[in-house]
């Protein structure tokens, strides 16, 4: 398995030749230039992630990471964690939302167990790589240990790689996840990693009403207080207050990121896990083992 720190050091930056290349050919068609506003500046950055003026996005993938938190036993989400077992198995029976969105994209939709609690049918077609039932409760201490943290980012990695070869290697790659209690971990990274406060970076998630939002915002004041995560240690937020399946995105985007493979990054939990990829290379940087690669991330994420 390629280490984390390996993978960090092949991010490459974006190729500018490419993409002046890209810029100088929609200034040339037929239309005013950058009339097409965002659309344009997004085409530039792709040929720039992929290292080729004329990228072709034929094959997108969509990888789901599933996992449970055990922070859910303090009643942050409007349903039980029970869920998260019941929607794996309707994203493996194509019967979830993002499988009639990535049908209509043309899109394959990986789900890959990294941490449910549940003991997964073997036959169920996913990708069965579970590092732990869940995580333990960050409200009481440590989410995961940091080789937990590290194995789970381990198995994006790994899938990263393996979406990357033969015929059909993906070529764009949005990051989904599965697991109740997720944005609760989620906030309490961003808070961590930021230093904003709780009540800012803390939404709804699931539709809670404003009592348990209340409860969700002080369980994450207690989750900080107790486990002290160190914003200048990514991987120590992780670990100490994230959750598995973020983890496994933050592998998977590095991984793509890597091999040039570009991201679509959607929703606050992998917005969160792109956010820890960006503050890791940061940190990467920082120590002098990189120039500071731009990492390639399309951001969609809200």
């Amino acid at each position: 398995m390629t280490t984390l720190t390996e993978t960090m050091a092949r991010v490459a930056p974006l190729d500018e030749a490419a993409m002046s290349q890209a810029r100088d050919r929609l200034d040339n068609l037929t239309k005013p230039p950058g009339s097409l506003g965002r659309l344009e500046r997004l085409a530039v950055q792709i040929a720039g992630i992929a290292g080729n003026p004329r990228p072709h996005l034929k094959n997108p993938v969509v990888v789901v990471m599933a996992a449970d938190h055990g922070v859910a036993a303090e009643g942050v989400s409007a349903y039980p964690a029970a869920v998260t077992a019941q929607m794996v198995h309707n994203f493996a029976r194509g019967g979830a939302a993002i499988n009639v969105l990535a049908r209509r994209a043309g899109a394959r939709v990986v789900v890959v167990d990294v941490g449910v609690a549940a003991n997964l049918p073997p036959d169920l077609p996913i990708l069965h790589r579970k590092v732990a039932f869940g995580t333990a409760n960050l409200a009481h201490g440590a989410a995961m240990t940091r080789s937990q943290a590290l194995a789970a980012i381990g198995v994006g990695l790994d899938l990263a790689a393996l979406e990357s070869d033969g015929d059909q290697a993906a070529d764009v790659i949005c990051l989904g996840e599965m697991g109740i209690g997720n944005t609760t971990a989620a906030s309490t990274m961003l808070a961590a990693i930021t230093g904003l406060p709780v009540a800012e970076v803390t939404g709804r998630g699931t539709g809670i009403d404003d009592a348990t939002w209340n409860h969700k915002v002080a369980v994450i004041t207690a989750a900080l207080q107790v486990n002290q995560p160190d914003p200048r240690d990514p991987l120590d937020v992780l670990a100490r207050v994230g959750g598995l399946e973020i983890a496994g995105l933050v592998g998977l985007a590095l991984g793509a990121a890597a091999r040039r493979v570009p991201i679509l990054v959607d929703g606050f939990i992998a917005t969160v896990a792109a956010l820890a990829v960006l503050d890791e290379m940061a940190t990467f940087a920082e120590a002098g083992v990189s120039s500071g690669p731009a990492t390639p991330v399309i951001s969609e994420g809200r």
